[in-house]
């Protein structure tokens, strides 16, 4: 009854609480473990407890843990929000995997997840890395059309893929 529910709902304060703490301390590890253990647990994973599990894949670089993530939430008929799927474009950005990181973006626009700075940096900041110059500009471009507020971290980003092209 109203009991039990009550104790689910604190039981899924708590492990928020305890996986949020994880995830500052930059302990993937923990992290994937205890959502895992939540998961067997049955507690209810929502919106803000994949967040949180994304977020330390992305703070350890493991990107094959966060779009793993992504795809139990579309199973659960969970939507992605920009926070969530900037922090998958960079899991696989620090990992290595820039086009993963690029065809993440473009599924995430095409699906139209409400595009923002942060997802649009990711991505100019994982062409950065690939030595690609032409996407940068043309990320910049539309956040300049679309009166996004860029900053001087993706002006940066931009120049120095240009750089690195040569």
């Amino acid at each position: 009854g109203a009991m039990a529910q009550s104790q689910a709902r604190s039981n899924a304060i708590t492990f928020s609480a305890a996986l949020s703490a994880c995830e500052k301390g930059g302990e993937w590890e923990k992290a994937m473990q205890l959502f895992r253990f939540m998961a067997q647990q049955r507690v209810e994973l929502d919106l803000t407890i994949f967040g949180t599990a994304i977020n330390a894949c992305r703070r350890g670089g493991r990107w094959e843990d966060a779009l793993q993530l992504l795809s139990m939430m579309s199973k659960r008929f969970l939507e992605s929000n920009t926070i969530i799927i900037s922090a998958a474009i960079s899991s696989c950005e620090r990992g290595g995997e820039l086009e993963r990181a690029l065809k993440l973006f473009s599924m995430a626009v095409q699906s139209k997840v409400e595009s923002n700075k942060i997802m649009f940096s990711a991505a100019i900041s994982a062409c950065e890395k690939s030595g690609r110059w032409e996407k940068p500009l043309q990320l910049l471009g539309v956040m300049l059309q679309t009166e996004m507020n860029v900053n001087t971290i993706t002006f940066s980003a931009a120049i120095s893929a240009c750089q690195r092209a040569g």
